[in-house]
């Protein structure tokens, strides 16, 4: 199982990022390892001291497939949900300079939160609304037709570089508002307007 991740998606956040708003999408994997265990605690690593929420989207591969056309992506998923990137903001910046890969600061043990998964048929996924709540209070507020690149293009475009099998997860990017976590916070996912999973830090 593969979990490919989408950068700078959402162009307010590229902005906020100071980077350059891409013409391609951005992409990045993390390793299944990378995935939250459910019920666990997220423990913030100890070679960070700026370790960042990024809240995205995530598609749930449910059929094998390479050199997808973008009209035809929509038959390679029907369950989506909402998860966290967490990323080491100070380490990746040190890499970043340097010129090297970032996946120490983005694909480490744990890095990956996901909530419950949802039928795509129940919900408008090209009009979805979404945010973040840290300790009550709203830090990310997105929408999916922000996207730079939408689920099906970037579907499209990850299949042309990698076979995607049943089970890979794609997540889509994260919109702006991203921001450093601390010890005690809860992060409340929120869908529509409800709480569809929380998440405490230690």
């Amino acid at each position: 199982m593969k979990i490919i991740c989408i950068g700078r998606n959402y162009a307010d956040h590229a902005r906020e990022l100071k980077n350059q708003v891409p013409s391609e999408p951005v992409i990045f994997m993390k390793p299944d390892s990378a995935i939250l265990p459910k019920g666990n605690a997220f423990f913030i690593p100890d070679f960070s001291q700026n370790l960042q929420h990024e809240l995205e989207i995530v598609i749930r591969i449910n059929r094998l497939g390479k050199h997808i056309e973008e009209k035809f992506a929509h038959r390679y998923y029907d369950e989506f949900t909402l998860g966290l990137d967490f990323t080491a903001r100070d380490l990746q910046s040190k890499l970043k300079e340097k010129g090297l890969p970032w996946e120490k600061a983005k694909a480490f043990d744990g890095s990956a939160f996901l909530g419950p998964w949802k039928k795509v048929k129940d919900f408008k996924l090209n009009n979805l609304e979404f945010s973040l709540s840290r300790n009550g209070e709203i830090v990310q507020a997105g929408n999916s037709q922000d996207m730079l690149f939408s689920v099906d293009k970037l579907i499209a475009e990850v299949s042309k570089y990698f076979t995607l099998k049943i089970g890979d997860l794609i997540f889509t990017g994260t919109p702006v508002g991203v921001g450093a976590v601390q010890p005690n916070d809860l992060l409340s996912l929120q869908l529509e307007g409800s709480t569809i999973a929380e998440l405490r830090v230690k």
